[in-house]
């Protein structure tokens, strides 16, 4: 992939990210997403998976390095990398992941993956081929750890099996 397919990819990211669609990033946008989440999964608030919101809070005080409540897309593309994905996005998003995962067993079913992606403001039907792309074994279920490494690699600029299906 080159750098202008990366950040084509992040700026695809950034758009799921950014909730309202004015082209800025604020903290309610990105929150937002773990309110959609915690209600499409059925979750309570008292659940103790919604600890996820605490991973959401990290990462936006990363993003957001000038605490100004914003991010624009120059921001983000300077900031997200593989550093910034292997030691703050990844939580967010394993969180995010593990609400979706209602039995626990550390996969998604078609269903739950929908779910999840269409919470995260990825459009929904662009989600079975998201799908299909990482159930790579064919067994129904895509694991935590396939999801994350395919989205660490779309947005750093490698080869990314979900990407690749949905773009």
């Amino acid at each position: 992939m080159t750098a202008t397919a990366a950040t084509a990819a992040r700026a695809r990211v950034f758009a799921m990210m950014d909730a309202d669609g004015d082209r800025v990033v604020t903290r309610h946008d990105y929150l937002s997403r773990i309110d959609r989440t915690v209600l499409a999964t059925g979750r309570t608030e008292d659940d103790p998976l919604v600890a996820a919101r605490a991973e959401g809070l990290k990462a936006w005080g990363a993003m957001d390095a000038d605490d100004d409540g914003k991010l624009t897309f120059d921001e983000y593309n300077a900031w997200v990398g593989a550093d910034k994905f292997d030691n703050i996005c990844r939580f967010a998003l394993g969180a995010l992941f593990d609400l979706a995962d209602t039995d626990g067993d550390g996969a998604l079913d078609k269903t739950g993956f929908t779910t999840l992606r269409t919470a995260l403001n990825n459009p929904p039907d662009n989600a079975a081929a998201a799908f299909d792309a990482l159930d790579a074994d064919g067994d129904g279920l895509v694991g935590r750890d396939a999801y994350l490494a395919s989205i660490r690699a779309y947005i750093v600029g490698d080869s990314s099996p979900m990407g690749e299906a949905l773009y």
